[in-house]
């Protein structure tokens, strides 16, 4: 499975310039882990670092100018830093597996003439065969304006003397990736821009999740949860034998749960039953509290066969009791860690519960700066507090505490 070693954000609201993780020209940086959690007091940008994500897919699946309406962002110039002249950025430094050659994507989004927003630059760097690792990787896609020059193929890109593509793309409010990832001489770009395609970004809400929707099995949970009848119906349909050890080994995670099972109503539906230890007769899922919805679906989410390459979820704390949190929290190391073809989690909180459970490694301290803008920094880069987790002092309780905050 693909893994993002490092992102960069530039000139985006709070994020004036923030890294995470290992980057081509840093490689002295330790590269981000399987479970990546950002924390920080309220307003210091973690809803930030968790819309530069969405904002990127959305860039790829609707253009830059439309990406920057969508979801309330409000326009360009509400996105693009205060007081900054220059376009927002993006930088993605990633593995297509551990075999792999890393590659890095870059994007600059800019205003034209018109102030409307178009992508001023775009470009795919990945070193060659039997290159230096100190070296600067070659572009094989390399576009301004919609214009430049491309590779095709694998091969052609390995030789010094290999000629490029020149490209002109119709509009440049869409990304060049989008366009060439369609194309099979372009087999770089295409499993890039699948990987971006591929991302889970949560926006789940109880009350969606609850509703009945239409007959019909579909392979993975939507965004806001609101199809969570139609993935149980797949599983059931397409991994029937081991469907219900799934919903069993859910059930043991939820507290009260015995047992979750499904029923089939005469149109087709598929309720789901959760049945309490309490009571004789089973509860459906509109019945059920926000808090176990939201652990079922991340809990199924997790689960799933096929999952995809990055989940990206905030806050996962609001609704659950407290001492579910670092349970959550050990199920999301141990599905990011524990398989081949497991899924990179990036997660956001501010609930130390939460990260008692996690490692210095795994947790980034983004704070507000006194200019205003964003900084994070990694807690295993303190060596006091690598040392008091090692003595058995847990991460939340010495962040509640204050022992990470800088200085």
């Amino acid at each position: 499975m693909a893994l993002i070693e490092g992102f960069r954000i530039q000139n985006y609201r709070v994020l004036k310039d923030v890294t995470l993780g290992r980057l081509w020209n840093q490689q002295k940086k330790k590269p981000l882990t399987p479970l990546v959690t950002v924390i920080g007091k309220n307003g210091v940008g973690k809803s930030t670092i968790f819309d530069a994500f969405g904002f990127l897919a959305d860039c790829l699946d609707n253009g830059v100018e439309e990406a920057c309406d969508l979801r309330k962002r409000g326009g360009f110039e509400r996105l693009v830093s205060a007081g900054t002249d220059g376009p927002i950025k993006f930088e993605v430094y990633y593995r297509e597996s551990s075999k792999e050659r890393p590659i890095t994507y870059e994007l600059a989004i800019a205003l034209d003439r018109s102030n409307r927003p178009y992508v001023q630059e775009e470009r795919l760097r990945q070193r060659r065969k039997g290159q230096s690792g100190t070296g600067r990787p070659y572009s094989f896609l390399i576009l301004q304006n919609g214009k430049g020059t491309v590779w095709a193929g694998e091969e052609t890109f390995e030789g010094e003397d290999a000629a490029r593509i020149p490209v002109e793309l119709t509009d440049n409010r869409k990304l060049g990736i989008a366009t060439l990832g369609a194309l099979k001489e372009h087999p770089r770009i295409t499993r890039f821009r699948n990987f971006i395609q591929g991302w889970y970004l949560s926006y789940f809400s109880p009350d969606r999740a609850r509703s009945l929707p239409m007959a019909g099995p579909q392979k993975h949970l939507n965004v806001h949860g609101d199809n969570l009848g139609n993935v149980v119906q797949y599983m059931e349909r397409e991994y029937k034998d081991k469907f219900q050890r799934i919903l069993d080994q859910i059930a043991e995670k939820i507290p009260g749960i015995d047992h979750i099972d499904t029923k089939k109503t005469d149109d087709g539906r598929l309720l789901l039953r959760f049945n309490d230890r309490g009571f004789q007769d089973p509860f459906f899922a509109q019945q059920m509290s926000d808090g176990t919805l939201k652990l079922f679906a991340y809990l199924l989410l997790l689960e799933d066969p096929s999952p995809p390459p990055f989940i990206c979820i905030e806050e996962p704390e609001n609704g659950l009791y407290h001492k579910l949190l670092e349970t959550l929290a050990q199920q999301f190391r141990t599905h990011a860690t524990g398989r081949k073809n497991a899924p990179q989690l990036f997660i956001t909180t501010h609930q130390p519960y939460f990260v008692d459970a996690l490692s210095p490694k795994e947790t980034w301290i983004l704070e507000k700066g006194e200019n205003g803008f964003s900084t994070i920094r990694r807690a295993s880069d303190d060596p006091i507090v690598v040392a008091m987790v090692e003595e058995g002092l847990p991460l939340g309780s010495l962040w509640y505490s204050d022992y990470l905050d800088e200085g």
